[in-house]
């Protein structure tokens, strides 16, 4: 069954939305994709404001989002609008509220468009849990048209663009109490809002799904489309962005992952990039996102799908069976591809997570220790550590005296007369004739398939072949392989963020193998393992690291995020598997954290509120023991393990 969300599964085709005019700069319809960013200086500082949007203009910020939490605040847009103009930035403005509808009311008859979270608008977020009858529930839908009408009426009269944003972590007690804290929960939370500005008919109206959980995101912004569509309600664009992303690279690969596979899917009109670091940061990086969208039209046909039997609204993993340690409830597996190094020594495996230490002839592995490494016709000259194991080119491995504990790479089904008895990897590009491949699978179960792609859309390409394995039962496991030419460091993340994590977000793949079209540094190498367990990290397949969950700083950050991070992450970056959320105002407080463990949270000038998942635990601690009170709390939980090991 074929799930509605995008034009094609195969082929990129942009969705087709109601086009929304923000102060003279369109959203939608045939509009290009536009980038947006928001301020982190306090909005009460004019000239601090207006600096800071010139800098992001500069960067290719089209919109720019200021936050206005007061009535206050919303009043100085005027003064920051003004001043800008004046020095010739004609930058459409946002003004983001939270909580209070005089503020948005007094902020839209002066910028170019509104930011509601329907989440907070009308409702107080308690976390409990209340039973409604159907009329308990229809009078307090009564009583958020009542609140919210009067500023549809002001964006109607002032020609004032709306985003209705809904946050995963912000939705209501109302909400959640009768959807959960689903993605149908967050698309209900937004439709509630969309049909009373329906009923008032006003549609100038850009949607978003956030949530720092890429997973969870994907799926709310595919949902939203089906039921926008299904209501027969406009369509209209959608703001994407992954809420809280990070810093540095994790908060790049997440964000990828999350937009990154919408944007293959078609959908998303404007981007924002969150990331924990100057707000200038945030837009060249959404447009590397942005700008790669142009390879896909002029993609090679591919099959279309006629049978797609993942659901796209709710996370399963494609059903394999074990070979070795890959497929079925195994985590998947990194490969390092070295085949194009020079030669390899023991200390070039630092790269990937293997530490020799010659003082005491061990080896050391940390967290983002790779699982294999293709080494192709060069066999490594020494003894691998424990937890790594050599795959090398067929021709190679079969003249090889003892072969038992390595395994064959087959690029050529041709040539095989002997296989492996365990595990046997079989590259096989997907643009090839499909029936001598199957063919092979039917055969010999103990196969893993390294799938890759000369389509520029090579994701679209390995989904449709993966389809056609689901559709005759193969069940054999796949390692997703991609290759990349020379790029930046930010551009490789970026992309191969977004091929991979397009497809794990599905449940497609097995393992992840990033491979290089020239011969890579140490420190390329290093950059694709990371990367590669960063990807799994980012879609929720393979947890190896500690996840912070840091807000990108705004107007009413309580202390300095970058720094705070920082130095939160120097002290536990080594509790693996544990997630942190680290918000600035009681705002990005504890519903945007979402699904974080523990939670640092500004809750005044100098002070800092502690949070065990939702719950506080901590009021009022002094910013300079809050690290040491965090730390305790984690202890208290039976979280915290002392670092120890080898520093790779």
């Amino acid at each position: 069954m074929i799930h509605r969300y995008c034009n094609s599964l195969t082929h990129y085709s942009r969705r087709k939305t109601r086009e929304v005019n923000i102060g003279g700069v369109p959203l939608g319809g045939n509009n290009p994709i536009r980038i947006q960013s928001m301020t982190t200086v306090d909005t009460m500082d004019t000239r601090g404001s207006v600096e800071q949007v010139l800098k992001m203009v500069e960067s290719g910020c089209e919109y720019v989002r200021i936050t206005a939490p007061s009535i206050k605040e919303a009043r100085n847009l005027e003064h920051i609008k003004n001043e800008l103009r004046k020095r010739g930035c004609e930058v459409p403005l946002i003004a983001d509220i939270h909580f209070t509808p005089n503020a948005a009311e007094f902020a839209a008859k002066i910028v170019e468009k509104v930011r509601v979270n329907p989440g907070n608008y009308a409702d107080k977020k308690k976390f409990e849990e209340i039973e409604y009858t159907d009329q308990a529930y229809a009078d307090e839908l009564k009583r958020i048209e009542d609140k919210f009408s009067p500023l549809i009426e002001i964006c109607k009269i002032n020609d004032t663009a709306m985003r209705i944003g809904t946050n995963h972590g912000s939705l209501s007690d109302r909400v959640t109490s009768r959807y959960g804290d689903t993605p149908l929960g967050m698309v209900e939370s937004a439709l509630e809002f969309i049909r009373i500005c329906e009923k008032m008919d006003y549609k100038e109206l850009v949607i978003s799904m956030k949530s720092s959980n890429p997973q969870v995101m994907v799926q709310a912004y595919r949902l939203l489309v089906n039921k926008l569509d299904e209501e027969g309600l406009e369509p209209y664009p959608l703001h994407l962005g992954v809420t809280e992303a990070g810093e540095a690279e994790d908060g790049r690969i997440k964000s990828a992952v999350g937009i990154g596979t919408l944007l293959e899917d078609g959908l998303g009109d404007t981007v924002r990039v969150s990331l924990t670091e100057e707000p200038e940061v945030e837009a060249p990086v959404a447009r590397i996102m942005v700008d790669r969208l142009f390879q896909k039209e002029k993609q090679s046909p591919i099959k279309p799908i006629k049978e797609y039997a993942v659901n796209p609204f709710k996370y399963h993993r494609r059903g394999t069976s074990e070979v070795l340690n890959f497929g079925h409830e195994n985590v998947p597996r990194v490969i390092a591809d070295f085949s194009k190094a020079d030669h390899v020594e023991m200390k070039d495996l630092k790269s990937i997570g293997h530490s020799y230490l010659p003082e005491l002839d061990k080896w050391g592995m940390n967290d983002l220790g790779a699982d294999y490494i293709y080494t192709g016709n060069k066999p490594l000259e020494f003894m691998l550590p424990n937890g790594l194991k050599e795959v090398l080119d067929y021709d190679i491995w079969i003249k090889l005296i003892s072969n038992s504990n390595k395994y064959p790479y087959i690029s050529d089904l041709k040539s095989v007369n002997k296989l492996h008895k365990e595990l046997n990897f079989v590259a096989w590009n997907i643009d090839d004739d499909d029936q001598i491949i199957f063919g092979f699978l039917k055969k010999h179960a103990n196969t893993v398939l390294i799938l890759h792609s000369d389509n520029t859309h090579r994701a679209a390409g390995i989904r449709r072949f993966t389809t056609d394995l689901m559709n005759r039962n193969i069940q054999v496991p796949v390692v997703l392989n991609f290759s990349f030419n020379e790029l930046s460091k930010d551009e490789l993340m970026i992309h191969a963020s977004t091929d991979a994590g397009t497809l794990l977000i599905d449940g497609i793949g097995d393992g992840v193998m990033l491979s290089s079209a020239f011969t890579p540094s140490v420190n390329t190498l290093k950059l694709y393992n990371n990367t590669a367990f960063g990807i799994l990290q980012a879609a929720r397949t393979r947890i190896t690291k500690t996840e912070y969950i840091s807000c990108p700083s705004c107007g009413r950050t309580l202390f300095d995020l970058q720094e705070t991070t920082a130095m939160i992450r120097k002290k536990t970056d080594h509790l693996k598997g544990v997630k942190i959320g680290i918000m600035g105002c009681i705002v990005n407080g504890p519903g945007e954290m979402a699904d974080a463990d523990f939670g640092y949270v500004g809750s005044g000038k100098g002070k800092i509120t502690l949070y065990k998942g939702q719950e506080v635990v901590k009021r009022g601690v002094p910013s300079e023991h809050a690290l040491d009170e965090l730390i305790r709390l984690i202890k208290e939980n039976g979280k915290w393990i002392e670092p120890v090991g080898v520093e790779v």
